[in-house]
């Protein structure tokens, strides 16, 4: 063999490894064949019959590999087999929180709210496409041409997207929205300055009053982390339903019922949207519903419950701000298709809605809760709101380039607290801070 035919097209000596890999990668299948899609197997067996056949096939292999070669050799295929391939190293990582696929050569992952390039690739657009269905087909979901994208989870709860061609012009994309082992706490967003001692204490006096509360933010804010730790102040006597495009929320309680939607079928029959199952839900006796995100028609399902005796309910909706969220489910209720009037939307909102929490990704890369507002009732048209927490963003940024700032009380007290009081529940004054006049 001349030189340049050992050395490559660019000059470079081939990657042993990968040679090797590649080798051992197509007779792992071919002795194992079947063996790999038994639904008879546990994830154990199987992970054990493949490390075993792959350390048979590497003693096999002529010429010396080191002990580090073949452990990364055994590492790398058990990934590509078992796991979702060049994605597993950093489903492992608990420091990465999101990981984005752009086609089969770029992946980046975000740390600490910031995005990175991480060098890793999928060997080609096969590849990917093989990790996407084979997470899609764990939970019953399908991707294809006539149905291009989906939303699915992890066995973790992680969260997926995946859209592939034709909408997807450059190759499949697949995002990972990763979600701690162990669920975070209120002491961990108090920790993370997601939000304050005081603000906790409201929050967990709301929730265990029956406070019906919405959670608004954009895309990465923590609304569903905040919703988790929200509905961990529900006492563990009650019966709470959960309903989500993809399930993700863990509630710790015994009594809870978890609810998911379900896509049409390739005959484009049989889906089964959030508003029906909010239909639905109301027929199983909950004392708590809780919606992973409103989007649609179901905010008139949902503020209907609220107002007919299923208080202490709890949703997500995306809004850049309180006032914004008052707007959109404005929008979503008249997507409902029922012919009501502004004003009798308005008051509908203005009667269910109690406690609004706006939350925020900020340049730094932290989430904040930046405010939580009080929805006070009507006033002519308009629906009254009044802030009872508000970052401060005047403080400044450090050298780090974090934001000093943290939520401030505006000396309001909110009106529900005579409510708690009611039901035994003391919040201390002195968290609004000065009361003004």
């Amino acid at each position: 063999m001349s030189l340049a035919e050992r050395l490559g097209r660019n000059g470079e000596r081939p990657d042993r490894g990968a040679e090797i890999r590649g080798r051992i990668q197509n007779r792992l299948v071919e002795t194992l064949g079947p063996s790999l899609y038994d639904a008879t197997l546990s994830e154990k067996d199987l992970e054990r019959l493949v490390h075993q056949r792959l350390v048979e096939l590497l003693d096999e292999e002529s010429g010396p590999l080191s002990a580090r070669d073949r452990a990364q050799i055994i590492q790398q295929i058990g990934d590509g087999v078992l796991g979702l391939g060049p994605l597993e190293p950093f489903i492992r990582d608990p420091e990465v929180t999101e990981i984005m696929a752009n086609g089969s050569d770029s992946i980046y992952v975000e740390r600490s709210g910031k995005l990175y390039a991480t060098g890793a690739r999928f060997h080609g657009e096969d590849q990917l496409r093989r990790t996407i269905d084979k997470i899609v087909g764990r939970v019953g979901r399908r991707i294809d041409e006539s149905s291009p994208y989906v939303d699915a989870r992890l066995p973790d709860g992680s969260r997926v997207n995946a859209i592939i061609p034709p909408l997807a012009i450059d190759g499949p994309a697949l995002t990972i929205r990763k979600f701690a082992a162990d669920p975070y706490g209120v002491e961990d967003l108090v920790s993370f300055a997601t939000m304050t001692p005081a603000v906790a204490k409201l929050l967990e006096a709301s929730v265990r009053g029956r406070i019906n509360v919405l959670v608004s933010g954009g895309t990465g804010a923590g609304k569903t982390t905040t919703l988790n730790v929200l509905s961990s102040f529900i006492p563990d006597d009650e019966r709470i339903i959960t309903i989500e495009d993809a399930a993700e929320l863990r509630l710790q309680q015994p009594h809870v019922v978890r609810l998911e939607t379900r896509p049409p079928n390739i005959e484009g029959r049989g889906a089964v949207a959030v508003r029906d199952l909010v239909r639905n839900a109301l027929r199983m006796r909950p004392d708590r519903i809780v919606v992973g995100e409103v989007r649609g028609g179901e905010a008139l399902d949902m503020l209907q419950a609220m107002n007919t005796g299923h208080d202490g309910s709890i949703c997500t909706i995306h809004a850049n701000s309180p006032r914004d969220v008052l707007s959109r489910l404005e929008t979503m209720t008249l997507m409902a298709g029922m012919e009501l009037t502004v004003r009798a939307i308005r008051e509908q909102i203005a009667s269910a809605i109690e406690l609004i929490i706006h939350q925020a990704r900020l340049k730094d890369g932290t989430r904040r809760i930046t405010s939580v507002s009080e929805v006070v009732g009507m006033e002519g048209e308009i629906i009254t709101l009044q802030d009872i927490f508000q970052f401060d963003f005047r403080a400044g940024i450090d050298e780090q380039g974090r934001f000093k700032g943290t939520l401030k009380p505006t000396g309001l007290r909110p009106h529900f607290v005579d409510k708690l009081q009611d039901m035994g529940i003391t919040v201390p004054a002195t968290i609004f801070g000065g009361v003004r006049a």
